[in-house]
């Protein structure tokens, strides 16, 4: 049974402060963005790369009934830490890539570095979700 992979979800605990960072930092487009008023009001909001069909679900930290008051400051401990998520990002320049980004606000903690696998770096969002950006060395892959 063949399948693809159609969302990856982050969780930020502020979808509009993600949705700005995504799209303008990022340079990702909008995909969904929906409330549900049957479900609380529910946001549904998704971002993606621009001609490719997989999307990040930018999903609000849910508190009652899946997490409670304690877990949800524990979760955003520890995303302050940088315990989130990980999102790979492949280009054909990475350095090139790097300087777009950094032009645009993101912050690197990591600058392109040639590594055996190809060229590297790395920056998180603003909720400590982790992005790795490389070029892949040919026969390394994506």
């Amino acid at each position: 049974m063949p399948y693809q992979i159609a969302s990856y979800q982050v969780f930020v605990p502020d979808q509009d402060e993600a949705l700005d960072f995504y799209v303008n930092k990022l340079g990702m487009e909008v995909r969904a963005d929906v409330t549900v008023p049957e479900m609380g009001n529910f946001r549904w909001l998704t971002v993606g790369p621009v001609g490719q069909d997989i999307a990040i679900v930018l999903m609000a930290i849910p508190g009652e009934p899946m997490f409670d008051a304690e877990t949800v400051s524990r979760l955003k401990d520890l995303m302050a830490k940088g315990v989130g998520s990980a999102v790979f990002l492949t280009t054909d320049d990475c350095q090139a890539a790097y300087e777009e980004l950094s032009a645009r606000g993101v912050e690197f903690q990591e600058k392109p570095e040639e590594r055996i696998y190809g060229i590297d770096a790395g920056f998180r969002d603003p909720f400590g979700n982790h992005f790795r950006l490389t070029q892949p060395r040919e026969g390394f892959g994506g």
